[in-house]
């Protein structure tokens, strides 16, 4: 293996410039797609390669549970500064998986509460609360999601504007994005290179959400002014939502967006352009990865199943 164990830790930092030019070159919807697909991948060779590294750490320390051939030198010769890199893996691991276990939890609980503000109310697709506080969001629930609106917000609105916040959060719901937002957050719990993703994921979900709710109303500025008056923000709401997780991106760039005229449909950029040649770097680079983790695990376990005694 050598030094190709550690690369998945650090090939992260390849996703960079796919962060940035997607959110400006390419579509919401395959921008969305795109991040939480890499932000996934290089997530799990990152946490694999910690595994492989933990692996050959745990097998030094003495009193281990482990078959005493894994700490032979042939193993440690298999990851460079294997004293060094294999017991720091430990602790990190852990942190990693206290950090995701936290994110899940959190994302549990958030939806659990969310509910339970809404115990007393008729079961239909949109429930209206009687609060002066605006705020608006959208709450998954398998086959019976909903959307959750104050009165407060409904009066800020105009008939329009209300059509455009509606299908803002519908289209929340029928992408899923709270799914992409959980594989953002806990990618960059398993690896902090993945920050850039999540925040861009983030922003391209909100982001897609408005560009499906300009094509439903026929309206891109009716949209943006509906933007600007419900803010980014559920604040003042009965319970905390999903929607509070992540950060939407900065309101004056969405809107400036939505003034501006529609995004190309096209999923991805010629090869031969500068947009173009970084996002396939950027996909290179999880698919290297990828490779990486794959080839050091599979030596590592010929190597550790050489070594166990029968």
């Amino acid at each position: 293996m050598g030094v190709f164990v550690l690369l998945p830790l650090l090939l992260p930092l390849t996703a960079w410039p796919i962060a940035h030019l997607a959110t400006q070159h390419l579509h919401p919807r395959a921008a969305t797609t795109l991040l939480s697909v890499v932000a996934a991948v290089m997530a799990v060779c990152s946490t694999l390669c910690l595994g492989l590294l933990m692996v050959v750490g745990t097998a030094q320390l003495p009193g281990n549970p482990l078959p005493d051939g894994w700490s032979d030198p042939e193993v440690r010769e298999s990851v460079p500064q294997d004293e060094i890199a294999g017991k720091a893996a430990i602790p990190l691991l852990l942190a990693v998986v206290a950090g995701c276990g936290r994110t899940l939890w959190r994302h549990v609980r958030v939806r659990r509460q969310a509910h339970a503000a809404l115990t007393g109310l008729r079961d239909t697709p949109v429930a209206v609360l009687p609060d002066a506080e605006p705020y608006a969001y959208a709450l998954p629930a398998g086959p019976r999601d909903r959307i959750v609106v104050s009165t407060g917000m409904l009066d800020r609105l105009d008939s329009r504007e209300r059509r455009a916040l509606f299908a803002h959060e519908r289209a929340h719901l029928t992408a899923r994005h709270h799914r992409h937002l959980l594989i953002a957050q806990l990618a960059a719990q398993a690896n902090p290179f993945l920050v850039p993703l999540r925040t861009a994921v983030s922003y391209v979900a909100e982001r897609w959400a408005d560009e499906e709710a300009a094509h439903r109303v026929g309206s891109r500025k009716a949209v943006a002014r509906a933007i600007g008056k419900a803010a980014l923000v559920p604040r003042g709401t009965p319970g905390p939502t999903l929607a509070g997780l992540a950060a939407p991106g900065p309101l004056p760039r969405r809107v400036a967006a939505l003034l501006a005229p529609a995004p190309p449909a096209r999923t991805w950029p010629p090869l031969f352009t500068a947009v173009g040649l970084a996002l396939w770097s950027a996909a290179a680079g999880a698919a290297l990865s990828a490779t990486f983790s794959a080839n050091s695990a599979v030596t590592l376990l010929l190597l550790l199943h050489a070594a166990t005694p029968l």
